[in-house]
């Protein structure tokens, strides 16, 4: 299982986001680029439509492939009271041709994205993932060195963390926790409830930037 919320943030403030989360984290940022690959079932796999991601990270020096599986959301009173989606997922490291196993069993492209930006990855009540990243579609399949933004002015920023049935509840605090120090830059909800921009980003992103940076951010971390 995964612990997950999402938000968008404008480009011109992405970097005053940088700041404050290598405040809170205390770790160095990781370069995101990923070829995020979309892949539906055939009908001859059977009446229920499935669906399976492949990402290629192309920010290792040799390329490597997941598969990535999303499962169904938590459902009852107790997961729509909570601001954090859980649902399942299963994810496996796969070889090189795996694109091609897939094309031969029956799925078929949907559509295609790179993902480009960076990630914190640290723990604090969770093994909790923050990625910034502005997503871009293909001109020409395959095409990741011709990609162009979707939304260059705004970029996707979610959280994540994994969880198992007999501590969620422990990993969605640890998150809902995190989460109110990065709210005076931006949003963040259950994936396909966003909110939209905070209104007043931009005077916190000119504080964070105006106290010195890392000064900005380390004083986020000490009020942890």
């Amino acid at each position: 299982m995964e612990c997950v919320v999402q938000g968008i943030i404008e480009t011109q403030h992405v970097d005053a986001l940088e700041v404050l989360l290598q405040g809170l984290s205390g770790v160095p940022k990781e370069r995101v680029r990923v070829h995020e690959l979309c892949l539906k079932s055939g009908p001859n796999l059977g009446v229920v439509p499935s669906e399976v991601r492949l990402l290629c990270d192309l920010a290792q020096s040799t390329p490597s492939w997941t598969i990535r599986h999303v499962g169904g959301a938590m459902r009852g009173a107790g997961a729509e009271q909570i601001s954090v989606l859980v649902r399942s997922i299963v994810e496996s490291k796969a070889s090189n041709n795996v694109l091609r196993y897939f094309y031969s069993i029956g799925y078929k492209l949907d559509h295609e994205v790179l993902k480009g930006g960076f990630a914190f990855r640290f723990h604090r009540g969770a093994q909790i993932t923050v990625t910034v990243t502005s997503v871009s579609k293909m001109t020409k399949l395959h095409a990741t060195n011709e990609a162009v933004p979707i939304t260059p002015a705004i970029q996707l920023v979610e959280i994540t963390a994994p969880a198992a049935a007999d501590n969620y509840n422990d990993v969605v605090s640890a998150v809902t926790s995190f989460c109110e120090y990065l709210a005076p830059l931006l949003h963040l909800s259950k994936p396909g409830n966003s909110t939209g921009i905070v209104p007043t980003a931009g005077a916190a992103a000119a504080s964070l930037m105006s106290s010195g940076g890392g000064g900005g951010g380390g004083g986020g971390g000490k009020t942890l």
